[in-house]
């Protein structure tokens, strides 16, 4: 059976989360928006396309073709004025997400697809939350779906990450959203062991040389989990999963996870924080940038495999 192409643009787009897991259920990327040039370099390595810069820009805006079916944006958590609410509309000027709406606005995908930090629900007391759900709903006629989902439960991905996902059909369009929900828990059978590389480590990563190493070694005995250092302790993930991966992972200092591995004590690499995340990383093209840049970009990336079983479900219904 043939299947049915489809296209999508990719906002805030990262390395590219969205675009390999749409474009391997026959989706083609149409757009790319990406302001950061150190995102834009491991797009492009591998997926051949430059995404464009900032999206704030009418001239940026102006590139994006005039119809396509999904408008995917893993956007920044950002407050909204709350005076205009308050007079009984939401306004959504001053953040990125009034840039989200425009385009939904200008181009009138079939579908949004959204991804957020879990503290989205609750960001500004729930007024962020609650303006861009009454947008989605009320200004641009859109039906709304969104959980919050956690990759070690949903993805089979040993990494205690939990996101919102946000999914909304237009309801001009009068698709059939009763086939549409997110996808069910599936068992986590991947332990650590399946993701990290046993092998050793350039000396870069390991701790041997840290003021740090004596604590670190008396607290750290277990190779079975992976630890997070926390300046004047260190934190035992005790149920053996990689803890949530963030962006400060880029900033230097103790952020990055660390592991006992059979030759001392390391922090993960930046290869194995892509393969938490779902990356094929044998596959996955890495660019020649500093490992701060890597680190953020997994820390900021979408968990690929969870991202595709969501589209698989939207795509259940649009096609």
């Amino acid at each position: 059976m043939s299947v049915k192409k489809f296209t999508f643009i990719d906002l805030f787009a990262g390395i590219g989360g969205f675009h390999f897991a749409l474009q391997q259920l026959g989706g083609k990327c149409v757009f790319a928006s990406e302001i950061d040039v150190n995102a834009q370099k491991t797009y492009f390595v591998n997926h051949g396309l430059m995404p464009f810069g900032d999206i704030t820009l009418a001239e940026t805006k102006a590139k994006i073709p005039q119809k396509f079916d999904i408008l995917c944006a893993g956007f920044p958590c950002q407050a909204f004025s709350i005076a205009g609410y308050q007079k009984g509309f939401s306004d959504s000027r001053g953040t990125l997400f009034f840039d989200i709406e425009q385009i939904i606005k200008s181009h009138r995908p079939k579908v949004v697809f959204l991804e957020n930090v879990k503290n989205l629900v609750s960001h500004d007391k729930g007024n962020t939350f609650n303006i861009i759900l009454d947008i989605l709903k009320n200004k641009l006629n859109y039906e709304v779906f969104y959980k919050v989902l956690n990759t070690a439960e949903y993805a089979n991905i040993p990494q205690n990450r939990e996101r919102i996902f946000i999914v909304a059909f237009d309801k001009k369009q009068n698709f059939d959203t009763s086939k549409f929900e997110f996808p069910s828990k599936i068992k986590l059978t991947k332990t650590i062991h399946d993701i990290l590389d046993h092998d050793k480590k350039d000396e870069i990563f390991y701790y041997h040389k840290s003021k740090y190493y004596s604590q670190l070694l008396e607290e750290m005995k277990n190779k079975d989990t992976i630890y997070q250092w926390r300046r004047v302790y260190v934190r035992e993930n005790k149920n053996g999963q990689c803890p949530t991966l963030t962006a400060n992972m880029g900033t230097g200092g103790h952020n990055v996870p660390l592991i006992l591995d059979d030759f001392g004590i390391r922090k993960l690499t930046p290869k194995e924080c892509f393969a938490f995340q779902g990356y094929d990383v044998e596959k996955f093209v890495f660019p020649n940038i500093a490992n701060s840049k890597l680190y953020m970009q997994a820390g900021n990336s979408v968990t690929m495999p969870l991202v595709k079983r969501i589209a698989e479900n939207i795509l259940k219904v649009i096609r």
